[in-house]
């Protein structure tokens, strides 16, 4: 069982690796935000519908459910598509930093949706991420479109996932999670073809685009999906949460490795950025103690 729980811990920072990579990716690839999303949902619907169909996963009980997973689909596809173009038009540090506010905004929308109260010690840790975004906000006023876009993108990441607490008890996860990418893709095809973008020129990928979109869909997102929720079998929800809170600020180092010359910024952004992890990881850990 130790040797279990050891292995099940390297997978979960490989995973939580793997997730902070998806922003290196997504500045990597050439695409707009719009067909990025696009291509990654559809090749991971094939990747995640063959892995249900390998293993023969049931989904006949969750049928009445599908119109509302579709619908939530719309949800992380406005999710990805305001995270990728945060990327595009500010760099991934800055959309890194302000993505780690999902949990602030969790905070707020459970009380909504569920029968949580709001917890004093959440709304202080409110203050102190609106005061590390007031410091980005301060220094980094040239890129104050993608600081909006993954603020909106880290608010769509809340809702996404407080919806999405209230049906995994019931439901199989897995297939949860392809009917809404479907729902995702199906979405976005309506965009696209309303605005006449589905032309020879818009599936004539490089094969660059094509490698880092396979890598993208199968490894960063069905893989990942798939192996996260085994991991919920062997490890307690603190460990888990207590190292997802650590995804930007994997992904914050490696694009300052990666990517010197865009992802170099001032001592005051990395000090507001500090402020907002550090917020995280002190709710996450004081979230776990109360629950245990």
């Amino acid at each position: 069982m130790p040797n279990d729980k050891f292995r099940s811990l390297l997978l979960l920072h490989l995973i939580v690796f793997i997730w902070g990579f998806t922003a290196i990716i997504g500045k990597l690839i050439t695409l707009d935000a719009l067909a990025l999303v696009w291509f990654r949902m559809l090749f991971a619907v094939f990747f995640i519908g063959a892995y249900v169909g390998y293993h023969k996963i049931s989904w006949r009980h969750s049928r009445s459910m599908i119109p509302i997973f579709l619908g939530a689909g719309i949800v992380i596809a406005l999710h990805w598509f305001t995270f990728f173009k945060a990327i595009k038009v500010s760099n991934v540090s800055v959309t890194l930093a302000c993505l780690s506010t999902g949990a602030f905004f969790t905070s707020l929308l459970e009380p909504l949706f569920t029968a949580k109260k709001i917890v004093r010690y959440e709304l202080f840790f409110g203050v102190l991420v609106i005061a590390g975004l007031t410091l980005i906000f301060k220094v980094e006023t040239h890129f104050i479109t993608g600081i909006g876009l993954a603020l909106l993108s880290a608010f769509l990441s809340a809702l996404f996932a407080v919806l999405n607490s209230r049906w995994v008890a019931q439901h199989e996860p897995v297939v949860i999670t392809l009917f809404e990418l479907l729902g995702g893709v199906l979405f976005f095809s309506i965009l696209l073809a309303l605005s006449g973008s589905f032309t020879a020129p818009f599936f004539q990928l490089s094969w660059s685009d094509l490698g880092y979109l396979l890598l993208l869909s199968s490894v960063c997102t069905a893989f990942a999906m798939i192996a996260s929720t085994a991991l919920l079998r062997v490890l307690d929800a603190y460990t888990v949460m207590l190292t997802i809170n650590l995804e930007p600020v994997y992904g914050i180092i490696l694009a300052m490795l990666l990517f010197e010359d865009t992802e170099t910024m001032s001592g005051t952004f990395y000090l507001g950025a500090i402020i907002i992890l550090v917020t995280v990881i002190a709710n996450g850990i004081l979230k776990s103690r109360s629950t245990s």
